[in-house]
């Protein structure tokens, strides 16, 4: 089924056989191994800081406040009321 079996080439150490490798799998397992890279250093990018711990994961990346829901729509929130708690005398 694999290619490359009986044909005499390869190194044969301990009584097990290593074939070369197939040009498609060395081509192959080039891209894959720099499409890792790029997860790993897009990933230490994205979330180096917090790992490394520099900043808390609950600071968000840096975007400032403001960009909520209601600031998207145009609404506006009234603050809160101040509530005082007043004891009745007795």
């Amino acid at each position: 089924m694999a290619g490359g079996h009986g044909n005499g080439h390869g190194i044969t150490h301990g009584g097990l056989t290593l074939h070369p490798a197939a040009r498609w799998h060395k081509v192959v397992g080039t891209g894959m191994c720099a499409m890792m890279w790029f997860w790993i250093l897009y990933r230490a990018k994205e979330d180096g800081p917090v790992v490394l711990g520099w900043r808390h994961p609950w600071e968000g990346h840096g975007h400032g406040h403001g960009h909520g829901h209601a600031e998207a729509h145009g609404e506006q929130h009234a603050p809160a009321a101040a509530t005082t708690s007043s004891t009745a005398s007795h």
